[in-house]
């Protein structure tokens, strides 16, 4: 290494502070990450001490029960309809949304800023309080599982369709505009041909997440499978939940494969 190379390598940090503002903020970081660990109560040896009895859970879920399966088919197969439907309304709900989140197809910067912030409180709610909010709003049952899958995944969604879109080349826009050609016409032929790869990725991955999600749903009677694994360990049928998560891996697994493959094939 060269005298040069190694003055370039520890030469200080631009800036009013240099190494002294580095330093500060090393040392902030530190301390905010000690406030974290406290405030979270990590303890090494509370989980080393806790290691024997999640051994002995496992001991006690061996060797899964295979006949609790004929039990699992038809609440995994409930799992997969709430998660795809949850799917399709949340992109029923986004798409129109996306629009007004857009900051270069927005009409205005209130409209923008109004939308992101609605988009914001959509996503900001965690889907299990969302289907406890539903079944308490219509009752027990898997549809409550599809409106909080749609609501937050609509969240998600708006976000980066309208993120997708604010990336695009804005040459074949000024084009179309040039020429008089009306709003729908210049989105279909200027903005949709560049995001939709995008557009199809992020949907299938939103269903990848909502595959997961809705068979944890079940434990709040929002409908699935997670409802047979949590009456399996209040019942203390620890082999039975052996078999549940059994099945859930499965699912997310193939789910993950299958979405995969596709988003592969549309890049």
């Amino acid at each position: 290494m060269s005298f040069g190379t190694l003055q370039l390598v520890i030469r200080p940090p631009q800036g009013r502070f240099g190494w002294w503002g580095v330093g500060f903020i090393a040392l902030a970081m530190l301390v905010f990450l000690w406030w974290a660990a406290i405030g979270s109560q990590i303890n090494a040896s509370n989980l080393w001490n806790g290691i024997p009895y999640m051994v002995d859970f496992l001991v006690r879920m061996m060797p899964p029960n295979p006949e609790f399966l004929e039990r699992l088919w038809q609440p995994a197969l409930e799992s997969l309809q709430v998660a795809v439907w949850g799917t399709l309304l949340g992109v029923v709900i986004a798409l129109p949304v996306c629009f007004f989140a857009a900051r270069n197809l927005s009409p205005s910067p209130v409209i923008y800023h109004a939308t992101r912030q609605a988009l914001n409180c959509m996503r900001g709610i965690n889907e299990i309080i969302l289907a406890l909010i539903f079944v308490a709003a219509i009752g027990l049952g898997p549809f409550a599982g599809v409106l909080a899958l749609a609501i937050h995944g609509a969240g998600m969604l708006g976000k980066f369709f309208a993120e997708a879109m604010e990336d695009i080349d804005e040459g074949p826009l000024e084009a179309f505009r040039s020429a008089g050609v009306g709003p729908f016409k210049t989105f279909f032929f200027g903005v949709l041909p560049q995001v939709l790869p995008t557009w199809l990725g992020t949907i299938f991955y939103r269903l990848e997440t909502n595959v997961r999600q809705s068979t944890v749903l079940g434990m709040v009677g929002a409908g699935g499978i997670g409802f047979e694994l949590v009456s399996s360990m209040k019942l203390f049928k620890y082999q039975d939940t052996a078999t549940c998560i059994l099945v859930i891996l499965a699912m997310v697994l193939v789910a993950d494969l299958i979405s995969s493959r596709v988003r592969a094939l549309i890049r």
